[in-house]
């Protein structure tokens, strides 16, 4: 059974592009464009994987990963922190409230799929 992987990002061409190349590797994407929805696809198809954008509307990156920290049975989902924002307290922030993994913004795609490999392999 593939994976499921949740992309939550408003910016279009950053999602598109993303899907594209999960897709293309096997993965199933589910998408939300804002914090608020990424949440509600979380409760209702809980993904193996969440990249997550920092600076979504109505709910930060930050927040949806500490509410998907908060609860016992999401607590597998691997989540990686996808921001512009490069600064070391950005990126602590981040892996302080609970992500697998930060990456900053423009990012390898190349990368960024070796490391959901790895991470979904529980590397």
């Amino acid at each position: 059974m593939s994976k499921t992987i949740l992309i939550a990002d408003d910016e279009p061409h950053i999602v598109a592009a993303l899907e594209f190349l999960l897709q293309r590797n096997g993965y199933d994407v589910i998408v939300a464009r804002n914090g608020e929805e990424a949440l509600e696809m979380v409760e209702s198809r809980v993904p193996d994987l969440a990249l997550l954008d920092i600076m979504m509307p109505v709910r930060s990156g930050y927040e949806v990963c500490r509410r998907i920290r908060e609860r016992a049975d999401w607590r597998h989902i691997k989540i990686i922190m996808l921001s512009a924002k490069g600064r070391d307290e950005e990126v602590s922030k981040g892996l302080a409230i609970g992500a697998d993994l930060y990456v900053v913004k423009p990012f390898s795609t190349t990368d960024l799929l070796n490391r959901i490999k790895e991470l979904l392999q529980g590397g």
